[in-house]
């Protein structure tokens, strides 16, 4: 009987005619002792400062339109949702192999070197000096950036809504005038008095706004936060 066709071995035996078993093992050693120095050199660009942001050279034939993005766009996302757009170097979290990949592609692709790369992520995922879901971005230029990679997870359904009051120093007005209209309606009848007049319900409605406007300022003034019109775009903590 005719004994089986191992296609590993004739696969190993077809190889093995024109290259050696060390030979392979010293090519792939150098094939990735040279993938991790592109991805060091990446790395190191990343952590360098880029000023002025520098204009990348792509082939617009290349590009997915669907990436592109004004810095205008980009803003709005950032003050609606309280997030920031700053360069990758004060990202303190670790950037995944998959982006790393995508930047070696697109490289490879424009025959071009990317620098100048930029991040838009919560607060809390960058190293802001003293004064949950990232995008990564290259420049393109005039104003325009190349979306990378986006890794994470998607930002909490409830998290524009919790940023709306901190979106300008009108809204967190309107806001705290809401709250305490409610906290105001939220006070029993006859606490004060045994009926409660239009009057009464003015001054509770005055005391309950004069408290609470001064804990949202103490808090804010306490932990330097600001609007976020003027962080999106801040590498200071307490902008």
């Amino acid at each position: 009987m005719l004994r089986r066709t191992n296609i590993e071995q004739k696969l190993q035996q077809s190889r093995n005619k024109t290259i050696k078993e060390s030979d392979i093992l010293d090519q792939v050693r150098e094939i990735l002792k040279q993938d991790d120095l592109v991805e060091d050199a990446i790395i190191a660009r990343m952590k360098s400062p880029q000023k002025p942001t520098p204009r990348n050279s792509f082939d617009f034939d290349l590009l997915d339109s669907d990436k592109i993005y004004h810095v205008d766009q980009i803003r709005d996302i950032c003050v609606n949702y309280r997030l920031r757009f700053l360069d990758t170097r004060y990202f303190k979290n670790e950037i995944p192999q998959e982006a790393l990949n995508k930047i070696k592609r697109l490289e490879k692709e424009h025959d071009t070197t990317l620098r100048g790369f930029k991040i838009v992520a919560p607060s809390k995922m960058f190293k802001l000096e003293n004064a949950d879901d990232p995008l990564l971005f290259a420049p393109i230029g005039n104003g325009y950036f190349y979306l990378i990679h986006k890794w994470g997870n998607d930002l909490n359904a409830f998290r524009r809504a919790w940023a709306w009051p901190f979106k300008s120093l009108e809204n967190l007005i309107i806001c705290t005038l809401l709250v305490s209209l409610l906290a105001a309606y939220a006070v029993p009848n006859g606490v004060f008095s045994k009926d409660t007049s239009g009057v009464q319900f003015v001054l509770i409605f005055f005391f309950t706004f004069k408290s609470i406007a001064s804990m949202v300022l103490y808090y804010s003034f306490a932990a330097g936060k600001n609007f976020n019109t003027a962080i999106w775009n801040s590498k200071y903590f307490n902008a």
